[in-house]
């Protein structure tokens, strides 16, 4: 299956996205971490108001799997999360980068994009990843 990437997303290593778009930005899960998750069944968001540090867990996300923990991608304070998802979280397996976002927030340090990898270079960590047998 080819994996789709946003090429307006930066991505982490843990398999998260954010877009920014002027003074906000969405994260949610990318193609491949909903692909390696199959299907997901609850998702555990957090508060609007509540603030975390790039690299904090933000949410949980439940498949028939395992569960797992969601990683901020950058430092910032919610303002929205995704309602939708808590009767559909299967949003997620179906469209990462679109309907299947998690939060909205305020980034507080977009300086923190520079520990982020663009579209490229995620492509090829996915690949590399996957050549290790990884997850």
């Amino acid at each position: 299956m080819a994996i789709k990437i946003d090429p307006n997303c930066y991505y982490t290593k843990s398999h998260e996205w954010v877009r920014v778009e002027g003074d906000e930005a969405w994260a949610g899960l990318t193609d491949y971490a909903q692909d390696l998750l199959s299907d997901i069944v609850y998702v555990e968001l957090p508060g609007e108001g509540d603030s975390f540090k790039q690299g904090e867990v933000f949410a949980t996300v439940e498949s028939v799997k395992a569960a797992s923990d969601i990683y901020m991608p950058l430092s910032g304070e919610v303002l929205e999360v995704n309602e939708q998802l808590a009767n559909a979280p299967e949003l997620i397996n179906k469209d990462p980068y679109g309907e299947g976002w998690l939060i909205k927030f305020t980034p507080s340090d977009l300086s923190e994009l520079g520990n982020l990898m663009g579209p490229d270079a995620y492509e090829k960590f996915i690949k590399e990843e996957e050549e290790k047998g990884g997850h």
